[in-house]
């Protein structure tokens, strides 16, 4: 089967800086991935290269068998780390936008969503708190039948009670042949839903697989892993 995300000696350098170093990476189709690394890591160049924000110096990027162009934007939904909606828009009309803009988005399953995080329709995003924006951004993400999802720090703004409701919705939100790709910090909170792991360290991959068996070959959890191979 044609991987979801291909990484083909994967190369981004501005100017004298390297941020990805001829990375080669396949992600399979219906895995929770996480992407990890520390700031500076190339999570951010990696993502934006996969979304077409950024084109690689060298190498290929390819989705769901095709180069990153117009047609893997259709495979793709993306969720940025910070908020891009614009905040006078209420969650109806936000609803609206993304109903005709994209074939794939489900708005009865968006609706649902809302009304479990008890999120007002009618409310605009400039009244909202920060970690409601985002479960609001994470809604309108999960609602598309996309092939893969990108989620850049997905709980990352949101209080701890939530995050296992966001977990939740991750996980029974998306099609048994998609694939999330998860890029956050707070690895022990997602470490229950991982599938597979990317560890990237100055642009380079430094361990990537099967996360129970990366578990089992290290003797100790994803998190403690990561806490040793990036110890400061």
């Amino acid at each position: 089967m044609i991987p979801i995300l291909e990484c083909r000696n994967l190369t981004k350098r501005y100017e004298q800086k390297v941020a990805l170093g001829g990375i080669n990476l396949q992600i399979p189709r219906g895995r929770i991935v996480g992407l990890l690394g520390p700031n500076g890591s190339g999570k951010t160049t990696l993502i934006k290269i996969a979304t077409g924000l950024l084109t690689p110096t060298e190498g290929e990027l390819w989705i769901g068998g095709y180069p990153v162009g117009v047609e893997t934007k259709k495979m793709v939904s993306y969720l940025p780390e910070h908020t891009y909606i614009p905040l006078h828009m209420r969650v109806e009309e936000i609803l609206s936008y993304f109903e005709d803009f994209y074939e794939d988005f489900d708005r009865e399953r968006a609706s649902v969503m809302l009304e479990h995080l008890n999120i007002d329709p009618a409310q605009s995003l400039k009244t909202m708190s920060k970690g409601t924006k985002e479960k609001v951004q994470l809604i309108l993400v999960m609602s598309r039948r996309a092939s893969l999802y990108i989620l850049d720090e997905p709980i990352g703004g949101v209080d701890p009670a939530a995050r296992d409701y966001i977990l939740r919705t991750i996980i029974t939100n998306f099609d048994s042949d998609a694939t999330v790709l998860i890029s956050t910090h707070l690895i022990a909170d997602i470490e229950q839903v991982l599938d597979d792991v990317i560890f990237l360290k100055y642009g380079r991959i430094v361990e990537a697989g099967d996360a129970e068996s990366i578990r089992s070959r290290a003797g100790k959890s994803i998190d403690a892993l990561f806490r040793e191979v990036f110890r400061c």
